[in-house]
Formats: structure tokens, C-alpha cells, sequence
């Protein structure tokens, strides 16, 4: 009873935490993301894709969210035959959050972990894009996680934020 008692202050503070600095990085950022209609947030990096990928792990790191694995996609096309310009998907979370989304929805699991995709366009931008939480919860009619899904966004924001060309 203690153990689950201390994984639940622990899951507590740690989205405490969270929050308190997405709201300091929203507050200086001064923006909200635009979600596209298919739930997508897309935002344009100020460094080039390997540096991007970089400051976004250390991001994660940094506020203490489990990293699970960076896919190179662009690697895997490269072994198929196929020229794909530098695609990386970065898998991540905070499974106290995370799977609250699960056990109001079990078919959320497909969206979670969180995936933050860092690819670089025609002209040579490099991008950040993932899933707004907020659509999400009505792509799976959860209603009852109203907070939880918040701060994923907020969370979310401030770790693309963190790399958004300003």
C-alpha cells in the first residue's frame, strides 16, 4: 500500500513539475500552438535535424520523462531502396500520465507513447511535429481526463518549444 501510495506523490510531483514549466515556457513563448484538423502541431526548428533530435532528447531528459526510442526513418528507407530525407521519430513518455488515457480508453494506447516526429522539407527547413492531446481525447471520446490531457499538451509544447524557431 505505501509502494502504490509513493507512486502515486511521486506521479503527482512529477506532473506538478511538469506543469509549473510548461507554464513558465508557454508564458515566455507568449504562443499556442495551431492544430491542423487531423490533430497535428507542427512547428519549425531553429537548428538542423541531428541537433534538433539532440536538444529535444535533452529536453525530455530534463524534465524527467522516460525516453523509449528514436527511430530513423530515413535509415530504414535507405535499407529498403527507398531516398527519404532525414525523418526521425522520437518515442517518449511519462507512464503515471500516460496511462490514465489508457484506463479511460484502452484504444488510446495507440496514441500513446508520445511520438514527436523531426523531418526536414524540400527546401531544407527542418520541422517538429505530433499529436495535440487535446484531439486525442475526442478522437477516442475521453472526457474524463480533461486535466491530464492538458498538461500532455502543455508538456508536449514546451518540449518543441524548445527547439522552435523564434
Amino acid at each position: 500500500m505505501s509502494n502504490c501510495f509513493t507512486q502515486i506523490c511521486s506521479a503527482a510531483l512529477l506532473a506538478f513539475s511538469l506543469m509549473a514549466a510548461s507554464a513558465q515556457a508557454a508564458h515566455a513563448e507568449g504562443v499556442k500552438p495551431a492544430v491542423s484538423a487531423s490533430g497535428v502541431i507542427v512547428t519549425r526548428s531553429a537548428y538542423g535535424t541531428e541537433e534538433t533530435v539532440e536538444r529535444l532528447k535533452k529536453d525530455i531528459a530534463a524534465k524527467g520523462i522516460t525516453f523509449f526510442q528514436e527511430i530513423d526513418q530515413a535509415a530504414l528507407a535507405a535499407k529498403a531502396g527507398i531516398s527519404l530525407k532525414p525523418s526521425i521519430l522520437l518515442i517518449f513518455g511519462n507512464p503515471p500520465l500516460g496511462t490514465q488515457f489508457i484506463t479511460a480508453n484502452p484504444q488510446a494506447g495507440l496514441d500513446w507513447p508520445v511520438r514527436m516526429l523531426v523531418y526536414r522539407d524540400e527546401a531544407g527547413a527542418v520541422w517538429v511535429a505530433y499529436t495535440d492531446f487535446g484531439w486525442i481525447a475526442q478522437r477516442h471520446g475521453v472526457t474524463s481526463r480533461d486535466a491530464q490531457f492538458h498538461m500532455a499538451s502543455e508538456v508536449a509544447a514546451s518540449i518543441a518549444a524548445s527547439v522552435s524557431a523564434r
